[in-house]
């Protein structure tokens, strides 16, 4: 049998063995851990939130969806009356060259029931990396709370409306408004089964050929004669583009271009003389003193005519005077009698007497 020293020595070794292998067991996980374990060199940061929001201590610290630390304390602090929330992150500085001082800290949740954790984002941030004791801005996000009180409203609008919908719905069936005339006023479909009739009739009767849009759609005729227009239509402008005709002549002739180019020019060079007082018209347009003859001339005309309608003068008399008119319309009365008279007898009127003394 062992002696009682044997068999302490033999519990003392299996104890240590085991206590070693529990030792290095651990060592291997918290190494293997996403922290980085004792071998990585950690900072501290802190951040201030309004609501903790079932944040935990030991609550995984994110970045990007990768894991680089923990929350190791989550306290209410004064003088933050706003954020009075303040929560100390351990992280890795594996991480640093995309952790900055600017970087925000939010509240994030894995999943709808999942646990919340910390989530830096560096997305937007421009400054130089963060180091220990830096703090952190927040950025409120929001939860499953905030979600379902917004859409309370949302269900409540869409419980109203489908209470409308239902009413809609109800008024219809009972075959009252336009649409539930249309669904259930028999007499409706049957002037619709008649209108359709009617039409199919229409149809028919232009597939066969009669009325006027018959001919159109099943004579070889009507057709014949939209090809020969097209064709003549085609040969017209053939021959204008070939400088045929008066047409083509105006399209493609040179001449006519260049007579049309020295004809604007020609007028351009009037308008210059005109407007720089060359000619007559330009002395016209530009003498003061003919616009002021010119004028006087106008009055005088305007002076003659008023006088005219008021009958003075001979001129005035001859228009206006009713007596001129009578004496000359009794005049032409009595030459005509007077021919008339020397038609029936020219002896009468003719007859030369002639009387020798």
């Amino acid at each position: 049998m062992p002696s009682q020293k044997q068999l302490k020595w033999s519990q003392l070794r299996v104890g240590l063995t085991v206590l070693f292998a529990s030792v290095t067991l651990a060592v291997l996980i918290f190494v293997m851990s996403g922290t980085g374990g004792w071998f990585t060199r950690k900072i501290t940061l802190r951040s201030y939130l309004d609501n903790a929001g079932g944040l935990r201590e030991g609550a995984p610290v994110r970045l990007a969806g990768v894991d680089i630390g923990n929350v190791t304390r989550i306290r209410i602090v004064g003088g933050n009356p706003l954020t009075p929330v303040e929560v100390t992150m351990k992280v890795n500085t594996k991480y640093s060259f995309n952790l900055r001082k600017d970087s925000v800290a939010l509240l994030a949740t894995a999943g709808v029931l999942g646990e919340t954790y910390v989530d830096l984002d560096s997305s937007s941030a421009k400054g130089p990396e963060a180091t220990d004791g830096d703090m952190l801005a927040t950025r409120n996000q929001p939860d499953v709370q905030d979600v379902m009180r917004a859409s309370q409203g949302t269900l409540q609008n869409m419980d109203a409306l489908l209470k409308r919908l239902d009413h809609i719905v109800a008024f219809i069936e009972s075959g009252q408004g336009s649409i539930g005339k249309v669904i259930y006023d028999p007499s409706l479909y049957d002037r619709l089964n008649a209108t359709v009739t009617e039409f199919k009739g229409l149809v028919d009767d232009i597939q066969s050929g009669k009325g006027s849009l018959g001919p159109l759609l099943t004579s070889d005729e009507a057709y014949k004669k939209a090809i020969g227009a097209i064709d003549k239509l085609n040969a017209i402008v053939d021959d204008l583009q070939q400088g045929k005709g008066s047409a083509g002549k105006l399209l493609k002739d040179p001449a006519l271009y260049e007579n049309a180019n020295k004809t604007i020019a020609n007028v351009r060079q009037l308008t210059d003389d005109i407007n720089a007082g060359k000619g007559a018209l330009g002395k016209m347009t530009h003498d003061q003193e003919f616009a002021a003859r010119l004028q006087t001339t106008v009055n005088n005309l305007a002076s003659l005519t008023d006088r005219l309608e008021k009958g003075e003068g001979t001129a005035g008399m001859l228009l206006k005077d009713p007596t001129l008119y009578n004496n000359s319309n009794q005049m032409l009365l009595e030459s005509r009698e007077l021919v008339k008279a020397i038609r029936q007898d020219p002896k009468k009127y003719l007859t030369i007497h002639m009387k020798i003394f």
